[in-house]
């Protein structure tokens, strides 16, 4: 113990990790950058944010730094991530430059657009956070008592599939469609009718850039206990791919939450594929949700949410509640 805070277990080295990153990330940094970079944990509008289209973002911007601040913010994302989620966010990046080419390069989209904010100080503070920021990509931690809160996290891609010859060169989401669409054969008539909430698909994910994501959205869609054991084995599969975006402690400590809880699964738009299509998973506390529905089913967005904890909410209220708790009296105390 140090200060009050505990300093990290072989168990769950992560909350250490990201707080020795942060630190590196921002001693790398010359002193203009580090005031762009750095805010007060307190600054609520900036840490409680949420922007996954080309819009300006606090923080500072990876195309201004040099080699060695750039890789420290590489390795503070990679503390967030699995190594599969970390070349999926990397392949998110890098499409920049792509879609920027499709576009004739009129918007001049760029792979260093991206931003790192941190908020407090990771050296000190026992409350914190950061977040890896940018088109198509947001991850914001959030750190309270060495326990992080892993929430929002989103992933988009546009183009969601680059091909040639009639195969794919580039899908860096694949496998988030391609689970769902498995899950949704096995259905069967009559599972599918209880699935399929819409004809049509909504334009964008349901909760979109809000810093509160929506409790519940109804319709739920199909219960899970409802699904026979293939069905029941592919969503429990789904809900994995993503919590397994984040590190195995991390992802394990989700997915034991989640352990016993209902979960509901719905669709929305035509099965077929190449056309517009969303689907949801909504459990205790946790939201997921993929949209390809712009750019003829060509443009991907997905996000892993938590309702009731995104931004830390969850963490900071247990701490809060630690640190308000009252103490055993002393003796001759007034009762």
């Amino acid at each position: 113990m140090s200060g009050g805070r505990y300093t990290g277990t072989v168990e769950d080295p992560v909350p250490e990790q990201m707080r020795t990153a942060a630190a590196a990330f921002l001693a790398a940094l010359d002193e203009p950058a580090r005031d762009a970079a750095r805010h007060a944990f307190d600054d609520e509008p900036a840490r409680r944010w949420l922007e996954y289209r080309p819009r300006p973002r606090p923080g500072v911007t990876l195309a201004g730094l040099d080699v060695t601040a750039r890789k420290a913010a590489h390795r503070l994302l990679a503390t967030a991530l699995s190594p599969a989620a970390y070349a999926q966010a990397m392949a998110v990046m890098a499409l920049e430059e792509v879609l920027d080419r499709a576009e004739d390069w009129r918007r001049g989209r760029h792979s260093g657009d991206y931003w790192v904010a941190v908020f407090g100080d990771p050296a000190r503070d026992d409350d914190w956070a950061w977040r890896f920021e940018g088109h198509h990509l947001s991850v914001s931690m959030t750190v309270a008592d060495d326990r992080v809160s892993p929430a929002p996290v989103f992933l988009g891609a546009n183009p969601a599939t680059v091909r040639h010859s009639g195969r794919p060169v580039s899908r860096p989401l694949g496998p988030e469609e391609d689970l769902a669409r498995e899950l949704l054969d096995v259905l069967g008539p009559a599972g599918r009718s209880a699935a399929i909430i819409a004809e049509e698909a909504p334009a964008d994910i349901i909760s979109a850039t809000r810093a509160t994501a929506p409790g519940r959205l109804d319709p739920p869609g199909v219960p899970r206990g409802r699904l026979r054991p293939t069905g029941r084995a592919l969503l429990d599969r789904l809900v994995a791919l993503y919590l397994d975006r984040l590190p195995p402690e991390l992802a394990a400590r989700e997915a034991d939450r989640l352990d016993g809880g209902e979960l509901h699964f719905a669709w929305a738009g035509p099965v077929e594929p190449g056309r517009r299509h969303y689907y949801r998973v909504q459990g205790d506390d946790l939201l997921i949700e993929y949209d390809n529905t712009t750019d003829d089913g060509n443009h991907a967005h997905t996000v892993l949410r938590r309702p009731a904890g995104d931004f830390g909410a969850d963490v900071l209220a247990a701490h809060h509640a630690e640190a308000h708790r009252p103490g055993p009296l002393s003796p001759g105390a007034p009762r």
